[in-house]
């Protein structure tokens, strides 16, 4: 009972930098990161949800990207912004489990995603002409709902058993969220076996992604190989190159969080892997889906038309109207 009076108690975030000189400055950079992922996020949703072009199994698991991305970065960023211009930088006991939760959550159903994004691109490129039977709207639902699933089985076992060790020495935490292994230092017991048992389990959620990635990627470029357009091998590399690119960077950071040694882990490069994940990573991905992607660039170009002739119209009749 001590011990949970005691975990009740709040937190103090530290931030990505501990005593920062121009904290005016950071607000600004991140600030500005935030409202362009944000942005960005929700553009590729609309867009998604009102062009008939992009209602395609590869675009609905896109949006879901988009969706979890846009609430992954409002999970941490806001809070961060806050602590850079007020003094108390304080997180209740309830505010840090429920972004424990949270983070473990949606970078699980990343996860998750991107690898059965993978399947998608090797049905579309390795079977096409299967593709509207492998690839239908009940078979997307469900590996989507999955994605979720599996991203909330990591939360629910997680988090509980995070959040139940005793934290009675200091409150502060050397990270701008509460991220797992930061909490887990100030705790009053040893902790090493669960954090084994932690990564091991985050290890095992990394290879099922990155098997089917691999697996998938393989068969992609054996058929690439045998193909003799050379328009069919462009456009197969130019569906696949935007989905590798996003994969890749989310695993890399991934990778360094979870499976190198903590031996070789500082609290500044985990501060500054961390950032990259949850702030870079929200803005990059629907950029490198919408800049690579010719659909979506001539979807956005199409709305971005429609509203400035809806408005020459709205200003022509104001000016017959004067």
């Amino acid at each position: 009972m001590g011990a949970i009076f005691q975990n009740s108690t709040d937190f103090i975030l530290l931030g990505l930098v501990t005593h920062p000189l121009f904290p005016g400055l950071i607000f600004a950079v991140v600030f500005s990161i935030f409202v362009v992922a944000v942005t960005a996020n929700v553009v590729m949703i609309l867009l998604i949800h009102v062009d008939f072009r992009l209602h395609t199994p590869m675009y609905f698991m896109l949006s879901q990207l988009s969706t979890m991305d846009t609430v992954y970065i409002c999970i941490t960023v806001p809070k961060m912004l806050q602590d850079l211009l007020s003094k108390e930088k304080t997180i209740s006991f309830l505010g840090c489990t429920v972004q424990v939760f949270l983070y473990l959550t949606l970078l699980g159903g990343e996860f998750f995603l991107l690898g059965l994004m993978a399947y998608d691109r090797y049905v579309a490129v390795c079977n096409p002409l299967q593709y509207p039977l492998l690839m239908n709207h009940r078979i997307c639902l469900f590996m989507v709902i999955g994605s979720w699933v599996g991203g909330s089985l990591d939360g629910f076992i997680l988090t509980p058993v995070t959040m139940s060790f005793p934290y009675c020495g200091s409150r502060e935490i050397n990270h701008f969220f509460c991220e797992i292994p930061a909490v887990l230092k100030l705790s009053c017991i040893d902790t090493s076996l669960y954090e084994t048992l932690m990564y091991s389990c985050c290890v095992v959620m990394l290879l099922i992604p990155i098997s089917i990635i691999s697996v998938s990627y393989t068969r992609i470029l054996i058929t690439i190989h045998q193909m003799n357009s050379v328009d069919g091998r462009r456009k197969a590399f130019a569906t696949c190159s935007s989905h590798i690119t996003v994969a890749s960077i989310l695993y890399g950071a991934a990778f360094y969080t979870n499976v190198i040694p903590s031996s070789y882990h500082t609290p500044a490069k985990d501060k500054v892997v961390s950032a990259f994940y949850t702030i870079l990573t929200p803005m990059l991905n629907p950029l490198i889906y919408s800049l690579r992607n010719k659909d979506v660039a001539s979807a956005l170009r199409k709305v971005l038309e429609r509203c400035t002739s809806s408005q020459r119209i709205r200003l022509g009749n104001v000016s017959r109207k004067y």
